[in-house]
């Protein structure tokens, strides 16, 4: 086994979005773009500024900006050893970075590319190829927001429940549960009404048009020792949408933890 994180991992990947590049800028280079879509993200915009990505309860991951070149590119570096608990000296930083390339007819080119170096163990192979996935659905959250809310600032809802079933079996019980339709329907969750807009594997993405506005993701994933997580993240675009969070979140939860699965 190598001394040093000499073993490469990488990932492409690139989207078109509608927007000029000082709004898709502000969408994958700010604070409040990048959790407007993404994850909350805490942020010191400029190169060498620190920065943080909330994953859940007592989850995040930290790291700092190392490029900055507004309106076009941004990088950023994540300690991934730390994220998942491993000698920070194993692994070299987890680099991602962002450039933005202006298109014709009012469109920007979004290309991602995140690298980093291991020492060739199993788990970190895991690691990325999970990644990809992972990442993916969040890019379709990107164009929606700059689609419907481009420069708005957001508040999120986030529940998640965990079951001792497969991925698959649960994903089937939450979709039964809330009535998921199709890509383009018209569907009513919860009481909110809204348009799915995207269908993916084990998640769908709605565009929420009541009684707040916004995006609704639902997923499940997993499996860790045989349990798989059903989770909901709602960006909001509202002045209301604090009071909504505040009165919504308890009611979601219950719906996740008592989802009828096969047990």
């Amino acid at each position: 086994m190598s001394t040093t994180p000499d073993v490469p991992y990488r990932l492409e990947f690139s989207v078109e979005v509608p927007g000029t590049p000082e709004q898709v800028w502000h969408a994958v280079a700010t604070a409040t773009g990048m959790s407007a879509w993404f994850l909350p993200t805490e942020m010191e915009e400029r190169e060498g500024g620190a920065l943080h990505f909330t994953m859940g309860p007592e989850m995040g991951s930290d790291g700092h900006v190392t490029a900055w070149e507004p309106p076009r590119r941004i990088v950023y570096e994540e300690d991934w050893a730390a994220l998942m608990g491993k000698d920070p000296d194993a692994l070299s930083p987890m680099t991602s970075e962002f450039v933005v390339e202006a298109r014709s007819g009012g469109t920007c080119v979004v290309r991602v590319t995140t690298s980093g170096f291991g020492r060739g163990e199993a788990w970190e192979q895991e690691f990325w190829d999970d990644m990809g996935p992972q990442w993916m659905p969040f890019f379709d959250n990107l164009r929606l927001y700059l689609t419907h809310f481009p420069g708005q600032e957001v508040t999120q809802l986030e529940v998640s429940a965990c079951h001792p079933v497969g991925a698959d079996v649960l994903w089937s019980a939450l979709h039964d549960a809330l009535g998921l339709g199709d890509e383009g329907e018209r569907v009513e969750v919860r009481g909110a009404t809204g348009v799915v807009e995207r269908v993916g594997e084990r998640t769908t993405l709605i565009r929420l048009v009541a009684p707040v506005p916004g995006m609704l993701s639902v997923y499940a994933y997993g499996e860790v020792g045989g349990a798989a997580t059903a989770g909901v993240r709602a960006y909001l675009f509202s002045a209301a949408a604090a009071d909504y969070v505040r009165r919504e979140e308890p009611a979601w939860l219950a719906v996740l933890q008592g989802l009828s699965v096969p047990g």
